[in-house]
């Protein structure tokens, strides 16, 4: 084998080592939570060596941080409005609210490892933690984007409060999933909650010209 052939076998193997370790990890975390997750378990999930576990992540927190992110990046890609060809306004955000629900059934890890991160207080902040509430601080960019873009004439301020809504109800049904697993249909529970949020913007936008 030459050494270039060697060096794209050795890096193959090292992302598909990585791999593995995400997906123990996040095996390890929804079973265990943060505080039940730990190097020497994530070791036995994944079959490989913690040595191999500390040659990618320098810690728990900083291998939790991991799965969180990669998570994020595949829900990431949900969160775009449909373009003007697809439909209304209100059916664009319907599909848009559909999308985010099918990525969170999919790719749960981020929201549901943030959450858990988010709602405990330690003396010392893990790096989880600090990592959650900036992708969603992108997140909530992101809505508010979508609700500029739907609602051109609304002043920041209901935009805000548009965003904040439509993103602690889309916390809520997550949670209300969590809870009650496959019963809930999240789709459905979504593409309700952006009628609701289209509604609402729709009202807010009419009294601003009066």
């Amino acid at each position: 084998m030459t050494r270039p052939q060697a060096t794209r076998r050795k890096r193959a193997n090292g992302v598909e080592s990585r791999q593995r370790i995400l997906d123990a990890t996040v095996e390890i975390a929804g079973e265990r939570g943060y505080e039940g997750t730990s190097i020497a378990a994530v070791s036995a999930k994944c079959g490989l060596p913690a040595s191999s576990i500390y040659w990618h992540f320098k810690d728990k927190d900083d291998l939790i941080a991991a799965v969180i992110e990669r998570s994020f990046e595949t829900w990431l890609t949900a969160v775009e409005l449909p373009g003007e060809e697809t439909g209304t306004p209100l059916e664009r955000a319907t599909a848009m609210a559909a999308n985010v629900a099918k990525s969170l059934v999919d790719a749960p890890d981020f929201l549901r490892l943030g959450l858990m991160l988010a709602l405990e207080r330690r003396p010392t902040e893990p790096r989880g933690r600090t990592v959650f509430l900036q992708v969603r601080d992108v997140a909530a960019q992101k809505i508010t984007e979508m609700i500029g873009t739907l609602f051109p004439d609304l002043d920041e301020a209901s935009v805000r409060i548009l965003t904040t809504y439509a993103v602690a109800g889309a916390d809520g049904l997550f949670v209300h999933r969590e809870i009650h697993g496959d019963a809930v249909d999240l789709k459905a529970m979504f593409e309700l909650h952006a009628r609701l949020v289209y509604d609402a913007g729709t009202r807010m936008a009419a009294r601003s010209e009066e």
